[in-house]
């Protein structure tokens, strides 16, 4: 067990727990958050997906002793329902969830990519979101979204 000091959504913790534990267990079930879904276990769905440095991070295959002195950001710390952060709120317009499964991987990984490429082009956003699994087909209207945010943070 090792003592792990970092913040999740503004809040500064330190937590006892074995280093090699993945992150999405313990913001899942240490931390009861909820955002953050087990899809495969592989790092290849992004379910799991939080920000972390300003990076997109698969939880699931990440230690949680890679996330010492960070900033971590899941779904829960970018906006609530009662005050959604802009691209909650184009999911929302857009109605861009169905079975909302893969919806924390869709939307933390779109951010952190906008917030790294503000000025990306369609293409670039269909690109960057292709490493996001969704089998639900609400792909057409994720897209809408993302762009719909994009605007917006360009403006």
């Amino acid at each position: 067990m090792s003592m792990i000091a970092f913040k999740v959504n503004g809040r500064a913790m330190t937590l006892d727990v074995d280093p090699t534990t993945p992150l999405l267990y313990i913001l899942t079930d240490d931390l009861a958050l909820r955002g953050p879904k087990f899809g495969c276990g592989l790092g290849q769905c992004g379910s799991c997906t939080v920000i972390m440095k300003g990076q997109a991070v698969r939880s699931c295959v990440t230690p949680v002793s890679s996330a010492a002195g960070a900033e971590i950001t899941t779904l829960e710390g970018l906006g609530s329902s009662e005050k959604p952060h802009p691209i909650q709120k184009a999911f929302v317009d857009e109605q861009a969830m169905q079975c909302g499964f893969c919806v924390n991987g869709v939307v933390m990984t779109a951010k952190a990519y906008l917030d790294r490429n503000p000025k990306a082009s369609e293409a670039d956003i269909r690109q960057a979101m292709g490493n996001v699994l969704c089998r639900c087909h609400a792909h057409p209207r994720m897209i809408r979204a993302i762009n719909r945010y994009a605007k917006g943070a360009k403006a």
